[in-house]
């Protein structure tokens, strides 16, 4: 396992998995090569498990976590805003602080949108709450 110690010019890549053809390894793999043209030291998730996909999902969001907290910036693949994984490693990433990159273009993400959370709590009488974490609302 890799340190957990904040490398500066470490990255890790953000995107769709479940679902997409082929996990979408191919886009991770694509991405993880320009990163590293870059200069870039990439976190891949693609490249964790050794390519296993039948383990539960909460296996692979606690070492993506793991792994995202050792490093200073997170690239997005296309598609992030429908995946409910990338959803939540951009919201620790912001959090946290991080640079976002465009995983194809490598600039600045932009157009991003603002942080929130939404809760479900199930009860009789089920209500939705939303808490605002960007721009230090609470």
């Amino acid at each position: 396992m890799k340190s957990t110690r904040i490398n500066l010019n470490r990255i890790y890549i953000s995107g769709p998995m479940t679902g997409m053809p082929e996990f979408n390894y191919p886009a991770f793999h694509a991405a993880a090569r320009r990163l590293r043209q870059a200069g870039w030291d990439v976190i891949n998730p693609a490249e964790n498990f050794g390519g296993c996909t039948d383990l539960p999902r909460e296996a692979y969001m606690r070492l993506d976590v793991t792994y995202m907290v050792a490093c200073s910036a997170v690239a997005m693949l296309p598609g992030w805003q429908q995946s409910r994984g990338a959803r939540v490693e951009y919201l620790l990433a912001r959090e946290l602080g991080m640079e976002m990159l465009d995983a194809e273009t490598l600039q600045p993400l932009t157009d991003v949108p603002a942080a929130a959370v939404i809760l479900d709590v199930p009860d009789d009488h089920a209500f939705r709450m939303a808490a605002m974490i960007a721009g230090g609302e609470q």
